[in-house]
């Protein structure tokens, strides 16, 4: 006696089917191909879509980043001049006229001594406000072959002097290059807050 009554049969009954009649080899090759090609051309333009739609997220993120770092720079850029701003009136109010002050003799020495070149013979005349020709004259060497004339004018001010040898000339005025000092900071200052503010 076998045991096969008592275990379960896994097995289809079911008949098989008839192979259909008229489909030969060569149209089921088709279809398959078919099939192949569209499949293909269906995870192409999956591949694609995502490759454009990587491409624009790539795009609006790096918008972002540059957005958000220009903002940085101007805002750093606003902030450096806003500190700069008191430094430059103090340098132009302070710090530079006492320097120029301080070296107003030498250079109007050093000026001079330039002029004179190639004119040593030629008569050399420095005119300066009053009260400064006592230290311009402690400053003349005293190895000029010519004299050099020191003359105060009242119709100058502190830091304006006049020096000719010969026929050349030329003015020092310590009061318009520091007024042009402060026009150039004040036209930076101003181009640089107008750059940050409108880009």
């Amino acid at each position: 006696m076998t045991i096969a009554h008592l275990l379960e049969d896994f097995g289809f009954e079911t008949p098989a089917e008839p192979a259909v009649a008229g489909v030969s080899e060569e149209v089921i090759e088709e279809q398959r191909l078919a099939s192949f090609e569209k499949g293909y051309s269906a995870g192409w333009d999956d591949a694609v879509t995502a490759k454009d739609q990587e491409t624009i997220r790539i795009s609006a993120e790096l918008a972002n980043s540059l957005e958000d770092l220009s903002f940085t720079y101007h805002e750093a850029q606003t902030q450096l001049l806003d500190s700069l701003d008191p430094m430059f009136k103090v340098l132009t109010s302070a710090i530079l006229p006492d320097a120029m002050a301080a070296s107003f003799g030498h250079h109007i020495v050093d000026q001079l001594a330039g002029m004179a070149k190639g004119q040593t013979d030629q008569p050399m005349q420095i005119v300066v406000s009053p009260g400064e020709g006592a230290p311009v004259r402690s400053l003349l060497p005293q190895n000029f072959s010519v004299p050099v004339t020191v003359r105060e004018d009242s119709t100058l001010s502190s830091g304006q002097a006049y020096l000719s040898v010969g026929s050349t000339e030329c003015e020092i005025n310590c009061d318009a290059l520091l007024e042009s000092i402060e026009d150039s900071i004040e036209a930076f200052t101003y181009h640089a807050k107008e750059d940050s503010q409108y880009g």
